[in-house]
């Protein structure tokens, strides 16, 4: 007994476990973007401060901008659990936000900025291989 695969389960599989992807990430991100924030926002002496950096900005504006962002990333990240367009471009609008918002803070807290970096630059291509079926 042999069973056919219709090419466009194959790529519907592919598209919504990318899909999947990137919202799962989205959540996890957003908790440690709000967690971040919060940090920031309550004892911003946890943070190295850089006195020559080019973009210098007081670190409780950077809480409340991780804080926002993390937010965002939350309700978008669960959006995409429904497969919404404006979820998918929503999700790619932040996670762009989020990567320079990242560059930014790299002087501050180098390691972690650089991971979330690449792991926005992940969900960013996870939702940007997504095609939509004619």
């Amino acid at each position: 007994m042999t069973t056919t695969h219709n090419r466009s389960d194959t790529a519907e599989g592919v598209a919504g476990g990318l899909t999947t992807f990137a919202g799962v990430m989205l959540l996890i991100a957003g908790v440690l973007d709000v967690l971040r924030g919060i940090m920031a926002i309550v004892d911003d002496e946890i943070y190295v401060s850089t006195p020559r950096y080019l973009f210098k900005f007081d670190l409780t504006s950077w809480g409340w901008i991780h804080l926002i962002f993390g937010v965002i990333a939350l309700l978008v990240g669960a959006g995409l659990f429904s497969r919404a367009t404006w979820a998918r471009v929503g999700g790619i609008a932040i996670a762009g936000m989020l990567i320079i918002a990242n560059f930014l803070s790299i002087p501050y807290y180098p390691f972690w900025s650089m991971i979330l970096i690449a792991l926005y630059a992940f969900v960013i291509w996870a939702l940007c291989v997504v095609r939509r079926e004619p």
